[in-house]
């Protein structure tokens, strides 16, 4: 039996992102957005609040990284979504991470996290049900320790997902089935 329960950030897995711009001044900004997700093939949706300094620095610069968080990044991933680069601007400078300036936009890409998405600025959409960021990806890289093949292995990226239910963040990595592949048995 069902049971009603007080929440409605209902959706599990949420996942860790951690968008990443330019400052003014040359300096990193990163955030932590677990409001994501794919758009269309080539474009991304973030539902963030237009206050955040990262969001400013989006439209200024016309471009942002993506990041996919890992477990052995926990604490730097849950920093960058504790502090506000409006109050903190030497907030990257304190996780102790690196970068390195893409050569595709005009962002960073974090050295430490594994997978890095790179995109140009498309729009934004601001009405009742919040304020979107609409980013076209221009270049996905991987380090090669967890790439198999051609693909990114998720077993060996250890990407972690945020749970809303008790606000944890959980490792992805077992695979238990096939899409499109696993339900043709159902199919008659």
């Amino acid at each position: 039996m069902k049971r009603n329960i007080k929440t409605t950030e209902a959706i599990f897995p949420m996942p860790v992102l951690m968008i990443s711009t330019f400052n003014e001044d040359g300096s990193v900004d990163v955030m932590n957005a677990a409001w994501g997700t794919m758009l269309e093939r080539n474009l991304v949706l973030l539902n963030l609040s237009e206050s955040h300094k990262t969001v400013k620095n989006i439209k200024e610069k016309g471009a942002f990284t993506i990041s996919i968080a890992d477990a052995k990044h926990v604490k730097e991933a849950d920093y960058f979504g504790m502090v506000s680069g409006n109050n903190t601007p030497n907030k990257f400078e304190n996780s102790g991470l690196s970068f390195t300036k893409s050569s595709i936009v005009d962002a960073p890409i974090i050295n430490e996290f594994p997978v890095c998405i790179e995109c140009e600025y498309v729009t934004s959409q601001n009405d009742e049900y919040g304020y979107g960021v609409i980013g076209k990806v221009i270049n996905v890289s991987a380090e090669e320790s967890v790439i198999s093949g051609d693909n990114i292995d998720i077993e060996k990226l250890g990407a972690i997902a945020f749970d809303p239910y008790t606000h944890g963040y959980y490792e992805v990595t077992k695979r238990v089935g096939n899409a499109f592949k696993d339900g043709l048995e159902l199919k008659k």
